[in-house]
């Protein structure tokens, strides 16, 4: 049995917050323009999380809502991470 290390976890945060960026820029959108569209008062938790700095991350509420934001399915932002067995 595998188990999931905290560098896989890491990785994976890294590859939804990356995709976050990629979309939100491809669709033209800055990290303001995309906080408040969320619903956030701020910049803060998007600039920190597309980084994944200090561990922040990106829930699964933030993200069904930036989905729907950018116009795109949210399994967009989990391309390149590691196939479950």
């Amino acid at each position: 049995m595998h188990e999931v290390s905290q560098s896989d976890i890491d990785s994976f945060y890294r590859t939804i917050g990356t995709n976050v960026m990629r979309i939100r820029k491809q669709k033209g959108m800055t990290q303001l323009e995309l906080a408040l569209a969320i619903g956030l008062k701020s910049v803060g938790l998007i600039s920190v999380a597309e980084l994944y700095h200090n561990k922040k991350h990106f829930n699964l509420e933030h993200l069904y809502k930036i989905a729907f934001v950018l116009g795109v399915n949210i399994g967009d932002f989990f391309s390149d991470t590691v196939d479950l067995p």
